[in-house]
C-alpha cells in the first residue's frame, strides 16, 4: 500500500503536467483562449490519477504504468515540439 501511495504522489503530478500540456498545446485555437479551461481540470484528473495508481495490482504495476505514461508523455511533447506540431508563442 505504501508502494502504491509513493507512486501515486510522486508521479501523479508530472503524469498531468503531461497529459494537460498536450492537451493544451494541441487543441486549436488561439492559446490565451484555450489554456484556461484545460488547467482548471488539472486538478480533478491528478486527483483521478492519484487514485487509479490504487486501482493497480501491486506497487511494482503503479510505478511501471504511471511512470511509463509519463515518460510517454514528456516525449511525445518533445517529439511534437521538435516536429513544430505544437508550440508556445507566435506562430
Amino acid at each position: 500500500m505504501w508502494v502504491k501511495a509513493l507512486a501515486a504522489a510522486l508521479l501523479g503530478l508530472p503524469l498531468t503536467v503531461a497529459v494537460i500540456g498536450l492537451l493544451a498545446l494541441s487543441w486549436p485555437g488561439r492559446p490565451e483562449i484555450v489554456t484556461l479551461p484545460w488547467l482548471m481540470m488539472a486538478f480533478p484528473l491528478w486527483i483521478g490519477l492519484m487514485s487509479l495508481a490504487f486501482a493497480a495490482r501491486s506497487g511494482l504495476r503503479a510505478w511501471l504504468w504511471m511512470g511509463g505514461a509519463t515518460v510517454l508523455g514528456y516525449g511525445l511533447l518533445q517529439g511534437l515540439k521538435t516536429l513544430g506540431w505544437i508550440g508556445v508563442g507566435a506562430p
